[in-house]
Order: structure tokens, then sequence, then C-alpha cells
């Protein structure tokens, strides 16, 4: 089958799964007659797949829905539905005759113990090819890729933003090109790019680094192609904003908010209610634990809540969680949905004013002036709603309580990252960062430690560039420059001892390991290597 006309039949499944007119027991069958399964993990594999996650067959609840079939589905779950041994062992060997489980990544060592070279190598150990056929829960994507690494088998969104920094130091320009590519043909054909490209992330997004991708490739190639990928960013945009028209103030839809004087901001969100299908397990344990401490809840909120924090990149932390009455933070408190988050409400500032630039550029003045309006007030409504005067610092809002969380974070990097913040508030902000953030490797992602692996002590090297970015943009370079040297310290200290690059780090205690969240911590790593390479280039 070619790689357009599973397209098309990717696409009308999805129509027909979004308006629930499609029974969990179909299929859609290709007019060449080979069977073409694309729906998510659990309507896919139907009582094989919620016996695989709530009997923990796999240690990681991803394993599963990774894993890809060596027979047609309709014939496993038959299969599936007269097997006798359903115990641990028997369910085990029936999944290893009928489906590939995926390992996370062999370790790779290159030939160079030289931590640059060994991160030059590492480009192709994480590209992935162009897919043209179905496989379980992948989106095929026309072009080559690279994927963070560990148990990360697909591309993730907002961290390929990072690793292009790496990959244009090391001249890796095609690469570039094909991903950038790649998320525009995402959101062309699905109206959005979602957290990775497995059929279980269709209902949410990442945050929205599209419009940076775009300035890296613009910066290799020229301006034109801002105005090649204007019809993308626009789109991207409608996404983020779908419903806005159908507002009230007070009101939340989708992923925007309209609050009371009018102002339009937005949350992160999820289109669905359900457990999410690679942490199917602990999700359900989280709900269990939230409704036992408030049986009002409804589990459905939990659930959204939890994908809601996993569309916002930082699943989880402290920032999306209400202390309890021993001052903790419990995972079960999460209430991201209520949350109007600094960082994404910089980044859709910057995707307005990078339409309004690519709009302009394409002779297109009328459209390059709403967007520079609807950025104008953006700038406006955060500094109104996310500068906190009492503490000197930018806050993520509860829009339900109109009231800041009272949870730093260094999601009050992003109006300096984007220069939305005045020179005052810079100032207040960096002093912050030097006496809560600052530790002996780099800046930690919040000064609470609470198990939770984007919280102390964490640090992880999105956030670091960001800081180090925002920090430059208002001349704060002595601690700009202090926080990079730690930083690429604690990368080196780890490098020399394991030969790996990881997704996170301690750096708070170098001697240990990071930790917290779902998974241990994953070698790799994309966008480690992408902003390792990027800050020692400039050595």
């Amino acid at each position: 089958m070619n790689f357009r006309r599973y397209l098309e039949l990717f696409l009308l499944c999805l129509v027909m799964m979004f308006n629930s007119c499609k029974s969990s027991q179909d299929t859609v069958v290709a007019s060449d007659d080979n069977e073409v399964d694309i729906l998510p993990p659990a309507e896919l594999y139907g009582n094989l797949f919620y016996d695989v996650q709530t009997r923990a067959i796999f240690e990681d609840s991803k394993t599963f829905v990774d894993a890809t079939p060596k027979y047609s589905v309709s014939l496993i779950r038959q299969r599936y539905d007269m097997l006798e041994d359903t115990t641990f062992t028997g369910m085990k060997t029936f999944l290893d005759q009928h489906f590939n489980i995926p390992e996370a990544d062999v370790d790779f060592r290159s030939d160079s113990l030289q931590i640059g070279m060994h991160i030059k190598s590492l480009w192709e150990v994480l590209k992935r090819p162009a897919n043209d056929s179905i496989s379980g829960t992948l989106i095929p994507l026309p072009n080559d890729y690279i994927v963070p690494g560990g148990r990360f088998r697909e591309v993730y969104y907002w961290d390929s933003y990072f690793t292009m920094l790496g990959l244009q130091v090391d001249n890796e320009n095609e690469v570039i090109r094909n991903m950038v590519e790649n998320f525009a043909f995402l959101i062309d054909e699905l109206g959005f790019i979602p957290n990775g490209n497995r059929t279980y992330y269709l209902g949410r997004s990442q945050p929205p680094f599209f419009s940076l991708m775009v300035d890296i490739l613009a910066d290799i190639e020229g301006e034109e192609v801002y105005a090649e990928f204007l019809n993308a960013l626009v789109k991207e945009h409608q996404f983020w904003m779908k419903g806005n028209n159908e507002l009230k103030p007070g009101n939340a839809i989708n992923r925007v908010v309209k609050l009371k004087d009018g102002t339009v901001l937005n949350r992160y969100y999820d289109e669905f209610d359900t457990p999410r299908p690679e942490s199917y397990r602990e999700d359900v344990e989280t709900a269990e634990v939230a409704m036992k401490a408030n049986p009002m809840l409804r589990k459905e909120g939990v659930y959204r809540n939890l994908r809601a924090g996993a569309e916002s990149g930082w699943d989880y932390s402290s920032r999306w969680l209400v202390k309890n009455k021993q001052n903790e933070f419990e995972l079960s408190s999460i209430q991201t949905t209520s949350i109007l988050p600094v960082d994404l409400n910089s980044l859709l500032y910057k995707l307005e004013k990078t339409i309004s630039k690519a709009a302009k550029i394409s002779d297109k003045e009328e459209i390059s002036a709403t967007y520079a309006k609807l950025a104008e007030k953006r700038q406006q409504a955060i500094a109104d709603y996310f500068w906190d005067s009492k503490m000197e610092f930018f806050q993520d809002y509860n829009f339900e309580k109109q009231e800041f969380t009272g949870n730093f974070s260094l999601a009050a990097m992003y109006p300096l990252f984007f220069q939305i913040a005045d020179e005052q508030q810079a100032g207040k902000v960096a002093t912050k960062i030097k006496e809560d953030f600052l530790k002996p490797g780099g800046v930690v992602t919040t000064p609470y430690n609470t198990g939770q692996q984007w919280d102390a002590p964490n640090g992880w090297a999105p956030l670091q560039w960001i800081t180090i970015q925002g920090l430059r943009n208002y001349k704060h370079m002595e601690l700009s420059e202090e926080i990079k040297r730690r930083w690429l310290d604690v990368n080196s200290a780890v490098y020399d001892r394991t030969y790996k690059m990881t997704e996170k780090y301690n750096v708070m205690d170098l001697s240990k390991e990071s930790g917290g969240g779902e998974y241990p911590t994953q070698d790799g790593f994309g966008w480690t290597n992408g902003v390792y390479k990027k800050l020692s280039s400039e050595e």
C-alpha cells in the first residue's frame, strides 16, 4: 500500500473514531485486501490490551503499546479469546508468540571517548527511517527523523527543537529539513502536531515549538522558509485556539480560556478523559487515590488532568499539583486544566509573532497585521496575569481560583527567553534564579522535592537552554555563564563515568543519579545531546 493511500485510510478512521461512529471491534480494510489497523491500542487490541496493562505483564506500561503484531490483529484477538492458559507465564508466552516486543535501545559506545564525537556518532543511532506502512501504533512519517532514545522510540514534538540545536552544530541540515517537513505534514494531515507519532498520542500535542524549528531552518536556508511554512504555522495556531469564537467571558473550552475581563489565554488539555494507554495502570491507580481522598471527584477529570499534564511536557511537576495538609504534593491532586501556564502562553506569543513575520515575507500584509495585534494583546495579558509583583517572579495562574498557583518553576524563564519581560522584571527573576534555583550542576527545575521527575533535584537540558538564553537576552551574562559551565560539567562528569548522555540529571547532589517519575532515567538522549552540542560549540 502506498503512503498516500495509507494516510487516506488513517484519516478516515480518525474521523470515525472521534465521532464515536466506529465499533471497537471493527477494522478498516484497504482496497487491496490488506488489513489496516490504525486505532489506539485499547480499540486495537480490546480485552488483550486491558489484561496486559492491568496485570502488569510488562514492568513498563509503554512496552506493550509499542509492540508490533506478527499477524493480523483480528487473528491475534481471536486466538486470545481462545487462550486457556491465562496465567502470567501463559500470557507472556502468548505475547512473545504474537508480537515483536520492543526493548529500550541497547547501550551505545562510540569509538571515541570524547563526548562531542560520541554525540555526533549517536545521531545515526537515534535516526529512524521514513515509515510507509502500518506497524502497531506507529503513525508513519514521510521523512527520516531523530528519536530521543531509550524507551522513547518515536519522534517527540518539543524534544525535537532542542535536538535540532545540536544537529545544526553538526551540519545535519538535511535531517533538520526532514523533521520540519514531518511536523508540517502532521499539521496538514491531522490539524496539529501530536505528542509523538503514536496513535495513543492523538488526544494531545506538546509545547508548541514548531515556530522555533522554522527559525532554525530559516537560519540555515534563508528567510523564504517562513513563507514555505506559513500555512502550517497558521494551522497550528488554529488548533490551540479552537473554540475561541464560542467562548463567553469566564468560560473555557478545549485549550482556550476567556477570563471575566475578556482576556483570552491558553491552557494544556487533552481530547480524552480515559487513562493514558502508555501509562494505563499508573493512571488508574492515581485516580483511585484521588477519589479516596475526595469522593466527590470524577475519575474522568483526573484522567484528563493527567493527560493535560503530559501535553505540557512536564509530566509530572508540582506546577500542576496542590499541597495537602502536610504541606506535601501528591500526584492525585493534579489540576492541570485549571491552570494557565506561563510557558505555553509565551510560546503562543512567539507563534503569533512568527506568523506575522512569515505573512509579511509572503506579502500578506493583512494577515501579518492581524497576528502582530494578537501577539501584542498576548504580551499584555502575560504581564497582567503571570507577573506576581509581590513575589517578583512569573507564575502560572489558576483561572478557576483567580489566583497564582504559588508554585515556582523555571517556566518563569520563558518571558525572558522570548523577550516579553521588561528589564526590571528580568532583573528580579535573575535574582531569584540565583538564590533559589542555581545548584552545583546547573539550575533545578523547581525548588520542591516531590518525587516527580520535573521537580528537585532534577535538571533538564531544555530548561537549562531556556534559562541561559533568557538571561543572555537581558545581559545577565555572569549568571548565564555560570549555569552553562555547571551544566556542561555535570554532563561531562556523568559521561566520563558511564559513557552515556541521559535524559535528566541530579543537579543538587552530583554524586547521585537523577530519578523520580514513572520510569527510570533514560539514556540516548536527544535533547541533552542537542543542548550540550550547542553550548559546547560556543567555547
